[in-house]
């Protein structure tokens, strides 16, 4: 089981960004899901979660920017991140929470490895 991300890179001041994050594996459930990001220095903190219901949380400063999405049949998550700042620059990762395999072997959290953005002109 792995979380793989991708959609990162180089964007300009106002620009755009979607980030996936897909869950391979036999996966029977995962409850929520996530996006963190973390900058140089600093510690990795919440960007937004959303839960298996649809029910989502968001940073206060993504609020009105950035939306989160789940596909829950693709075991995917979302993050269309739009008027990115320079600010917004940082590795973002995503994670799992409660993921329960088909076998019935379950992880309390998963993280994938990583994706860049950077918010540049």
């Amino acid at each position: 089981v792995q979380l793989v991300e991708s959609g990162g890179g180089l964007v300009q001041p106002g620009g755009s960004l979607r980030l996936s994050c897909a869950a391979s594996g036999r996966i029977f459930s995962i409850n929520a899901m996530g996006w963190y990001r973390q900058a140089p220095g600093k510690e990795r903190d919440l960007v937004a979660r959303i839960t298996s219901g649809g029910y989502t949380k968001y940073t206060d400063s993504v609020k009105g920017r950035f939306t989160i999405s789940r596909d829950n049949a693709k075991n995917t998550v979302y993050l269309q991140m739009n008027s990115l700042k320079p600010e917004d620059t940082a590795v973002y990762y995503c994670n799992a929470e409660d993921l329960t395999l088909h076998s019935g072997l379950s992880y309390s959290l998963l993280w994938g490895q990583g994706t860049q953005v950077t918010v540049s002109s």
